[in-house]
């Protein structure tokens, strides 16, 4: 009968065989030292995607490839540690936002709203999704049934839920897309 523990394929310098068990559900016959040396040295080609150590200074976002050489931002390549020689141009972009205090949410809408937000006391910013006055208007109208008075702020209804769930579909953070837009226009104005 064969032995059901495939042993590690890898070779030492010295030409002798690595003694450990190969990882099971590997692609191929290397024990865990091995594979993470084999994934090192890719990565130092491929980099490895991680949160940047300072937002992006050409776009905002937190989101970079790190390889041995440093760092660049994984929405507009931007090299972290470099200089601009100006400002990067302003862009309006229009956001509604969906803000949460207790168990109320707040809908409101702003062409800034790393500054709106800071005004505004709230628990969690749910989501963003990209629109204007008009957008907002229109979510005050669907929601209107959940609506405080006549202000922005709803009651947290399991319908304003889905709504906030179906804007974050794959996003755990709602600043990583609004950064994705803003580098979006970015790229557009060239």
């Amino acid at each position: 009968m064969s032995d059901p523990l495939q042993r590690c394929a890898a070779v030492d310098d010295d030409a002798v065989a690595c003694a450990a068990a190969a990882e099971p559900d590997a692609p191929v016959n290397l024990c865990s030292r091995h594979l993470l040396q084999a994934y090192d040295w890719v990565a130092k080609d491929v980099g490895v995607t991680d949160v940047l150590p300072s937002p992006c200074l050409a776009c905002g976002s937190r989101l970079g490839v790190r390889y041995p050489s440093g760092w660049l931002c994984a929405i507009c390549e931007w090299k972290v540690g470099m200089i601009p020689d100006e400002p990067p141009p302003r862009v309006r972009l229009d956001v509604v936002y969906y803000i949460r205090f207790g168990d109320r949410v707040k809908i409101g809408t702003t062409a800034n709203p790393r500054s709106r937000l800071s005004h505004i006391v709230h628990d969690e910013l749910l989501a963003f999704e990209r629109g204007n006055r008009e957008l907002e208007q229109r979510r005050h109208h669907q929601f209107s049934a959940h609506r405080m008075l006549r202000t922005e702020w709803f009651d947290l209804h399991g319908e304003i839920r889905t709504h906030v769930d179906t804007l974050r579909a794959g996003q755990d953070d709602p600043w990583s897309q609004y950064a994705l837009w803003v580098s979006e226009l970015l790229a557009l104005r060239g």
